[in-house]
């Protein structure tokens, strides 16, 4: 057994710095979340931000969109062009994603100074994009309704998670302790 850990070691390594940093931030968020009553619709101030950031996006290209909080629901209804295209919720924040990109490049730390910039560029890249992302699919969705499920169920996830791939690939190749 002894044996086996030895061999294997950067990947156990791995897996433990992985999975406490992930289950530790996911902790802090979930606690965050906690402060809002949602059978009372309450939504969390980080889904409103990212939903007024949604709608400042799409008004830099001269889109009238507006955000207003949902009365029956805790979300945020996207108005596009005078017409209720699509509700942001909790889920819809990128925070998870933003948690889980984290703890990758956390377990694959070398130089603490190097790791802390990288996930903080690299968060803030997932949450600008992500911004784009929600943006996009209201357009996309007031102008192709008939593909509405398969661009929120498939090519808008790609989006996000190919950018956290694309994120992941370079820091193991170019700046964790394991780059060339």
């Amino acid at each position: 057994m002894k044996k086996i850990f030895i061999q294997y070691k950067p990947f156990f390594t791995f897996l433990i710095k992985f999975v406490l940093f992930y289950f530790v931030f996911a902790f802090i968020y979930n606690q965050f979340l906690n402060q809002f009553d949602v059978s009372k619709f309450e939504l969390d101030s980080i889904t409103k931000m990212v939903s007024n950031h949604t709608s400042y996006f799409m008004h830099l290209f001269d889109e009238d969109c507006n955000v207003i909080p949902n009365k029956n629901e805790a979300s945020m209804k996207v108005i596009y062009n005078g017409k209720y295209i699509a509700r942001v919720i909790e889920g819809c924040n990128a925070i998870s994603v933003i948690i889980l990109f984290a703890a990758f490049i956390f377990a694959f730390a070398s130089n603490w100074v190097k790791t802390f910039l990288y996930i903080i560029i690299g968060s803030l890249l997932i949450y600008v994009l992500n911004i784009v992302r929600i943006g996009l699919l209201v357009w996309a969705i007031y102008y192709y309704p008939d593909y509405q499920e398969f661009l929120h169920g498939t090519v808008f996830p790609l989006f996000i998670y190919g950018v956290v791939f694309i994120l992941w690939i370079i820091w193991v190749t170019k700046f964790s302790k394991y780059a060339k």
